[in-house]
């Protein structure tokens, strides 16, 4: 599932890597900081590059932190694909001017725009690496998981109601998205930043929820407290 990425990164073995090979998977890792990442200085990867140490899982683990992996050690399909991300991005900011005008199998500029014009016209759900990339997502967003992942898709279908209320026009004051906290840190600003819209989003509608909830706590609070009302006798006065 992770072939794509591995091939662009120049992996050894991409079309067969298997994440849950301890041995190559700790190699693995120590192959991807060495040569992609390099996110600690040479000197300071000892622990990381030891694999058959025991207390190795834990300097992986640290290993984590300091990049912001949002994953846990225990979900590792998540973090590898996580890493791979990281780690094309960071080849591409490094050989920025070597990508930027590259046409892969001589097309042109102007046939791919034309491509690309609908990039979900030729995907595959069933591709492993679109479902991994959904359950990514899910974790980000602190999605529930379901075990069929398309579900997760249709988290929030609109209503009717949900479709016109969208559609009423309304003012509101600008918001500074740099002065909201998210919590997490994805490792893409883009994603980042549409986390933050989701997450303020959310705090809106649980707002509305509460005021709703508030009004009718007033409203029958209002009928009981009337010292004439008697509910019992369905008489209103005495």
């Amino acid at each position: 599932m992770f072939r794509r990425k591995l091939s662009a990164l120049d992996y050894h073995n991409p079309a067969g890597f298997n994440c849950r090979d301890e041995t190559e998977f700790r190699n693995f890792i120590v192959w991807l900081e060495d040569q992609k990442i390099r996110h600690y200085k040479i000197e300071d990867r000892g622990n990381l590059r030891n694999i058959h140490s025991d207390d190795w899982p834990k300097s992986f683990e640290k290993y984590m932190k300091d990049v912001n992996c949002p994953f846990k050690i225990q979900e590792r399909q998540e973090t590898v694909d996580w890493l791979l991300g990281l780690a094309v991005r960071l080849e591409y900011g490094d050989n920025a001017d070597k990508y930027k005008d590259s046409n892969p199998d001589g097309v042109k500029n102007a046939d791919n725009t034309a491509k690309n014009a609908e990039p979900l016209i030729n995907l595959d759900v069933n591709n492993p690496d679109f479902k991994a990339g959904v359950m990514a997502l899910a974790n980000l967003l602190q999605i529930q998981r379901h075990d069929d992942y398309l579900v997760m898709l249709k988290v929030k279908r609109l209503t009717q109601d949900a479709i016109a209320k969208a559609n009423q026009s309304k003012e509101g004051l600008p918001v500074a998205l740099e002065k909201h906290i998210l919590g997490f840190d994805t490792g893409d600003a883009v994603l980042n930043e549409a986390a933050q819209i989701l997450r303020l989003l959310h705090i809106e509608e649980l707002r509305e929820l509460q005021t709703k909830i508030n009004e009718a706590i007033v409203a029958v609070q209002a009928i009981i407290a009337d010292p004439k009302t008697d509910h019992r006798l369905g008489k209103v006065g005495r």
